[in-house]
């Protein structure tokens, strides 16, 4: 049940961003009307489980559902989520794997289809360095394709970080989240 109510949650913070960067890009209503009606694509950049629902699994079917196209990236990939007492097995995407793949994005001219950025559960201090790096490129990409320099594409921070007073990720991360990502959040 909680990843039904994450998932709405998720997907209602993205729709919000959507109205709100419609509204800030233009006050001409007219515009606004065409920016609201541009195609909607999502890069998610979240977690993946094999057994259960969380992260891009749990996020992209509510999204695709409000009419966002979405590009999931997996941040890592366990076995099930970090809060089962025996724990879980996998592997988490490093700084310089992210990178990789926002590289081959950028090269076939895909990078500036995006207008939104969302974020989950990430599990380390530098693919999350790198998030707001794709972030910042995104954004770049995105004005230089529609040719406005004011083009905004939020990016929606979920910061998964524990559950009941206990740290599912390296408490670095925490630092990171307060010093990088809250300025991508708020457009630097």
């Amino acid at each position: 049940m909680a990843a039904v109510e994450h998932a709405a949650d998720t997907s209602a913070a993205v729709a919000a961003a959507d109205a709100a960067a419609a509204a800030a890009a233009t006050s001409d209503p007219s515009e606004r009307l065409s920016i609201a009606s541009a195609p909607r694509r999502v890069l998610s950049i979240q977690s993946h489980v094999v057994h259960g629902y969380v992260g891009n699994k749990c996020a992209t079917f509510p999204l695709q559902l409000l009419g966002f196209d979405v590009d999931p990236v997996n941040s890592v990939h366990f076995s099930n989520h970090t809060g089962y007492p025996s724990g879980f097995a996998g592997d988490v995407l490093q700084g310089e794997q992210l990178w990789k793949l926002y590289n081959g994005l950028e090269k076939n001219g895909l990078a500036g289809q995006y207008s939104h950025v969302l974020t989950g559960y990430i599990g380390s201090e530098d693919f999350l360095r790198t998030v707001v790096r794709v972030v910042r490129s995104v954004r770049e990409a995105a004005a230089a394709t529609t040719g406005r320099g004011n083009t905004i594409v939020p990016y929606i921070c979920d910061p998964v970080l524990g559950d009941n007073g206990k740290c599912y990720v390296p408490e670095s991360l925490i630092e990171v989240y307060v010093r990088t990502c809250v300025r991508a959040c708020v457009h630097e």
